[in-house]
């Protein structure tokens, strides 16, 4: 039984890993500075890899989320600011998602995008009334595995292996113009974001609360987070690889996620460009979800509702109202007309932002063995998660500036 979960944990975690910010960013990034961008990736699937073991290891010991962190170690005031920036930062990544959703059915049947966008709010809504949490995640994370599709296209296109991994070595590329470094500069500041997005913290240790993790899961969460964030950051390195390979050439810009399929549809025509676009549908629409719940989550935890899949409506109907309310409102921006990529663009950028508030308390208390015991952070966690805290808060000071020197990376 416990090799059975920890499998289905580590597909799950792979076929989450993917949402569309990172669709957009990893195929633009490869697009305009081919390989060369890799190693932010690595470097932030570690870094996702220590808060996420953290999140759920917290979870398991303290039975503490993160939001109840947030109050306890920030204080009211600065708790409040954290939840409502990262409110706003989970709430728009939701209608980006929604949107990519739509935009994916829409080139699937052909039907208008903003009624795609209303009939997939309604599924989603249905699929968190009526699935318990742990088939809300496996549903959509193992569906999301068509996604593989894609590491086997860059396989079947024969890339330079050589340079894939010299990209993993950090460096900026030489002969880049002052606004080239400036772009170069914001791309890395976006993929770090958009693999450590902060509402994966949120629903991770959500989750492991609504599953009643104890000690004896300790182990599941560090080779979820491991193995199945590893497994996730590959399949996103190979978007990168393939858009370095297959668009940067050509000088295209990947910047809907129909071009984003057009990389499986090289080697395998129709039927990859369909198992592409499966596989983002589900990817997309789980990342929908969590972001959801994580606000959901967020605002039960802060406030002291009682919340979880795990109750029926009718005893947390607070919280149930609140993630009901998160899906209505963000369908009502997307069927403003925002375009779901520059919604990803505002995303990773408002997220970047909150980052630092997110992980500060939760080191803090792993680190606190009047919680944790003998499960308190030890001297390699404390190093990675210290060193990380120090990176998260230089790309948070940089990313607004850089956004606006790049017009969002658009220079």
């Amino acid at each position: 039984m416990k090799l059975t979960e920890l499998f289905l944990g580590i597909l799950t975690a792979v076929g989450g890993f993917v949402d569309v910010s990172e669709l957009v960013f990893m195929s633009q990034a490869g697009s305009r500075f081919g390989y060369a961008l890799i190693w932010v990736v690595v470097l932030s699937t570690v870094g996702i890899m220590v808060f996420g073991e953290m999140s759920g290891r917290v979870a398991a010991i303290a039975k503490q989320p993160v939001f109840n962190l947030m109050r306890n170690r920030l204080g009211l005031r600065l708790g409040l600011i954290t939840l409502i920036a990262s409110f706003v930062s989970n709430l728009i990544t939701c209608a980006a998602e929604i949107g990519g959703v739509a935009l994916v059915l829409q080139l699937l049947t052909g039907a208008p995008m903003r009624l795609m966008a209303v009939a997939a709010t309604a599924a989603f809504i249905a699929t968190v009334w009526f699935l318990p949490f742990k088939w809300i995640e496996r549903t959509y994370g193992l569906l999301g595995l068509f996604m593989l599709v894609f590491g086997a296209a860059l396989v079947a296109i024969h890339p330079p292996w050589g340079q894939i991994a010299g990209g993993m070595v950090p460096q900026v590329p030489r002969g880049l113009s002052t606004r080239d470094m400036i772009a170069f500069a914001y791309f890395a500041v976006a993929l770090l974001s958009a693999v450590m997005f902060p509402y994966e913290t949120y629903f991770y240790s959500s989750g492991g609360i609504e599953d009643e993790w104890g000690p004896k899961d300790l182990g599941i969460n560090k080779l979820t987070t491991i193995v199945g964030f590893s497994l996730g950051s590959l399949l996103a390195i190979a978007l990168l690889a393939s858009a370095a390979q297959l668009f940067g050439p050509a000088g295209i810009s990947p910047e809907m996620v129909g071009t984003v399929a057009l990389q499986a549809g090289v080697p395998f025509g129709k039927i990859g460009i369909l198992l592409a676009l499966l596989g983002m549908l589900f990817a997309i629409g789980g990342a929908a979800i969590e972001t959801c719940l994580a606000n959901a989550y967020s605002l039960g935890q802060f406030f002291g509702w009682r919340w979880g899949r795990h109750r029926p409506p009718r005893e947390a109907p607070r919280f149930t109202l609140s993630w009901m309310a998160i899906f209505v409102v963000a369908l009502v921006i997307v069927l403003t007309g925002v375009e779901p990529v520059e919604l990803a663009e505002y995303a990773v950028v408002a997220s970047i932002l909150v980052l630092p508030l997110t992980y500060l308390p939760l080191l803090l208390l792993a680190g606190d063995r009047a919680y944790m015991r003998v499960h308190a952070n030890g001297l390699l966690s404390k190093t990675l998660g210290w060193g990380f805290y120090v990176l998260i808060v230089v790309a948070a000071l940089a990313a607004l500036p850089l956004f606006l020197l790049t017009s969002g990376g658009q220079l």
